[in-house]
């Protein structure tokens, strides 16, 4: 198999190459001075062979032609003749591989089609209840008449549209909502583009603590036409019910229970003859179980048994489930590192492709790397191994090889080649060259590592400077926070530019960090978020800028300025709060400042339900007085990620206890408004009056 490849020689040249993927051989993948030639003569142009721009490129299996798109025409090219017709047949190109496991269970769910497998049967809502209707052979009415299978549903309690029928169509699950509350955010467009007086915009928008829709698994019988009880014992107080799939032989479904508060989640098995439950899987974590980001289910109809994602260990790793028996036959994965992501799962060879972090010892345990693990064996071998983070996978379509991009912030990209069932390189096919942003005067982001809060705990983060940077000087410090326990944060990546680079231009040394509280490493790390967002990682971040500054003298941690947006944004003005011993000034935009006032899911997940004192101890709102930095506020009147009140709250809080502060309130700004020029520029001058002492002036 060839694999073909466009080079980026840079002012927009590059050549197409062609490598083969068994033994790693490279060269042109066609003449170029041949085609550009062709494509000149055929539509009266010159034709730079350097420039060749082609689209939906493909390459017939005999590797005699190709066909792709150029000047808005489709072509056919034979490489031996050199000769190029206009027209051919338009290729499509080969399925990208990656995820398509991964989606499956989604789409299962997602599948609420109307009618049966076998199309015996069709389903609908008719004021808010089930009626069904038969099917001829040809899929459609076999006559007008229609069957109510309920009639107790209401406006409050209604069957959704929501159907899951059993493979033989003689079952038929649908969901029933109770409905919850109906809050509502009104905000205020002060300067709408059509007119002169202000607008008002509503939209639904739950919060912790108000009533979630509630949802229940209805099960019916199509030749009784009676509905089976599901007990709810096992699911007695759900923030949702999700991933309904039936077995093979229609003989049981399964869903998953998401308690509310996310300590309890199992996956529940319901029979099909009798409505009798019991939990195949069931976390019950002492904090929270991740849903919405460490979760993977996968059904291996074949041997009655299933791949699961957990924490239970302590690190997130696989586990092969007995469907019949409800428990664990064997932990799939396992080590002091954790599974990022499934990427795709090979029923027949009993395997699982997947990402990781941490698997490679001495590497940056945040940086992702291709692994498969054998599902009997629990062999887990790393497909990948250079020393960065990977990206933007390829599979071969016979899947015996694949391409994949490694990089650091501080190291260009590099595109490897290689065996998809050894990891071993066959070959490096390109290695950017960042030279020319160099002798710009260019300096890559540094990374450093130091211990956190325990003394132990390695604090991963970036150290970046200014371009005209004297290591002779002191230099004000400014932090970038997103502490959301939804992630890591800190870039891993190379980029050319870093939004923050642009601060650092003025005179400041940036740093991004991922204390303790976020994600992609043990359970006990993540942990520390558990009803304690204002920790947001603070004891580590001091202590890593502590230990940066002791062996960099132009690290001037006597003056620490820190920014953030959205939870960012709760988390800067918390530093002012709590750490204003250390943090002198913090800019916060569109904070989440208090978490009763934010949505219900991000907020509930990590500090839980009921709302309890933990939500009023992490409040900015509630210890405003304690305000003992610099506060810059920057809020978009119609932001609709954060409630818009949650700031001004925050001012009234200030105002009450006498605080000094500034804000800046953006009129028909929306989530993120503090990024706009004019909000850049509002935080470069507050940090360069505050932690430099200089008024800045405007033109």
């Amino acid at each position: 198999a060839a694999l073909w490849y466009r080079t980026d020689q840079g002012q927009g040249t590059g050549r197409w190459r062609a490598v083969d993927a068994a033994t790693g051989e490279e060269a042109d993948a066609f003449d170029h001075d041949k085609l550009a030639a062709a494509l000149g003569q055929a539509g009266d142009r010159r034709v730079d062979p350097a420039r060749l721009s082609m689209d939906r490129l493909a390459v017939a299996d005999d590797q005699r032609t190709m066909q792709f798109t150029a000047f808005d025409r489709r072509w056919t090219y034979t490489f031996d003749s050199g000769e190029l017709v206009e027209g051919g047949r338009d290729e499509q190109a080969q399925p990208d591989r990656r995820g398509s496991d991964r989606r499956r269970r989604d789409e299962s769910e997602r599948d609420e089609s109307r009618q049966t497998p076998g199309r015996q049967w069709a389903a609908e809502i008719v004021d808010y209840n089930v009626v069904v209707r038969r099917l001829s052979s040809d899929g459609r009415p076999a006559d007008d008449t229609r069957i109510t299978l309920t009639t107790d549903g209401t406006e409050d309690d209604a069957y959704t549209g929501r159907f899951y029928w059993s493979p033989d169509s003689a079952k038929l699950v649908v969901l029933k909502r109770k409905a919850g509350d109906d809050r509502h955010v009104t905000i205020v467009d002060s300067t709408p583009d059509d007119q002169l007086q202000p607008k008002t915009d509503t939209y639904f928008y739950l919060k912790p603590g108000d009533r979630v829709p509630i949802d229940r698994p209805m099960l019916f019988d199509l030749a009784t036409q009676q509905m089976i009880a599901v007990p709810t014992d096992l699911a007695p107080n759900p923030f949702n019910i999700s991933g309904v799939r039936w077995s093979a032989d229609s003989s049981a479904f399964t869903y998953e229970y998401n308690q509310r508060g996310h300590q309890v989640y199992r996956v529940i098995e319901v029979d099909a003859k009798t409505g009798a439950s019991r939990a195949i899987i069931s976390e019950e974590p002492q904090t929270f179980f991740t849903y919405s980001r460490k979760k993977f289910l996968h059904d291996l109809d074949e041997t009655n048994e299933l791949i699961w994602m957990s924490e239970r260990d302590g690190w997130n790793h696989l586990y092969l489930i007995d469907r019949e028996a409800g428990n664990v036959k064997r932990q799939i994965t396992q080590g002091q590192w954790v599974v990022r992501e499934v990427d795709r799962v090979d029923d027949a060879k009993r395997t699982v492709w997947f990402w990781a972090g941490g698997i490679h010892s001495g590497q940056d345990p945040y940086y992702r790397h291709y692994c498969k693990v054998d599902i009997d064996t629990g062999a887990v071998t790393a497909l990948t191994a250079s020393d960065g983070d990977h990206t933007d996978l390829s599979i071969s379509p016979d899947g015996k090889t694949f391409v994949t991009t490694w990089s650091r912030v501080d190291h260009p990209p590099v595109h490897e080649l290689r065996d998809a069932q050894s990891g071993a390189l066959i070959k490096e096919l390109a290695r950017a060259d960042a030279s020319v942003l160099v002798d710009a005067g260019w300096i890559a982001p540094e990374r450093f590592v130091a211990k956190g809060r325990d003394g132990e705990t390695d604090i991963y983060g970036i150290i970046i400077r200014p371009t005209n940077f004297d290591a002779g000087k002191k230099y004000p410090v400014i932090e970038q926070i997103y502490a959301g326990p939804h992630g890591a944060h800190v870039p891993k990546s190379f980029r050319g530019m870093h939004s923050n680079m642009r601060l650092a231009e003025l005179g400041f040394i940036l740093v991004q960090i991922d204390g303790m509280g976020t994600s992609e490493r043990s359970k006990a790390f993540h942990d520390v978020a558990w009803k304690n967002i204002k920790d947001a990682g603070f004891p580590d971040r001091i202590a890593w800028m502590k230990a940066a500054a002791k062996d960099r003298p132009w690290m001037d941690i006597t003056r620490v300025g820190i920014y953030g947006g959205s939870a960012g944004g709760q988390n800067a003005m918390r530093a002012v709060l709590d750490h204003a011993d250390f943090y002198k000034a913090a800019a916060a935009d569109c904070g989440c400042h208090d978490n009763r006032m934010d949505k219900i899911w991000w907020n509930e997940q990590w500090m839980g339900w009921p709302v309890d004192q933990s939500y009023l101890d992490s409040s900015n709102s509630e210890d405003a007085h304690k305000l003992g930095g610099k506060l810059l506020l920057t809020v978009g009147e119609l932001d609709r990620n954060v409630d818009p009140a949650s700031t001004m709250q925050v001012v009234d809080a200030l105002i009450k206890a006498n605080k000094e502060f500034e804000l800046m309130v953006f009129p028909g700004g929306g989530h993120g408004a503090g990024e706009s020029p004019y909000g850049q520029r509002l935080r470069s001058d507050f940090f360069i009056r505050h932690l430099m002492g200089v008024q800045p002036r405007w033109e």
